[in-house]
């Protein structure tokens, strides 16, 4: 999975379709991600005293990473990544189209 925690990402499908969000959680087993203001459910809580009044909570759902797009922090476009380890054995991303380290 080459998405990481604290990347931003542009939604391609769904019904937030085109809407940019920065990566909360990753899921890399499942192949899923977390992100911000993007795939929004409510979740109803009851009260747990007897003054206090249910809420509707609105929270982040994971879904399929496959779902996004990457946005590159130089060019700011959506991109895809490109990856190669390096002389001293670290592995690092790029961008395909400004070749900038990611």
């Amino acid at each position: 999975m080459r998405i990481r925690k604290g990347d931003t990402v542009k939604m391609m499908q769904g019904k937030d379709r085109g809407k940019k969000g920065r990566v909360v959680k990753v899921f890399p087993k499942e192949n899923k991600i977390m992100v911000e203001e993007i795939n929004m459910v409510i979740k109803h809580v009851r009260a747990k005293r007897e003054n206090e009044k249910g809420q509707r909570i609105r929270k982040p759902m994971p879904f399929n990473a496959s779902r996004v797009l990457l946005v590159c922090p130089k060019c700011a476009q959506t991109i895809r990544i490109a990856s190669k380890v390096l002389a001293d054995g670290r592995k690092i991303r790029f961008c395909k189209k400004c070749k900038e380290v990611i």
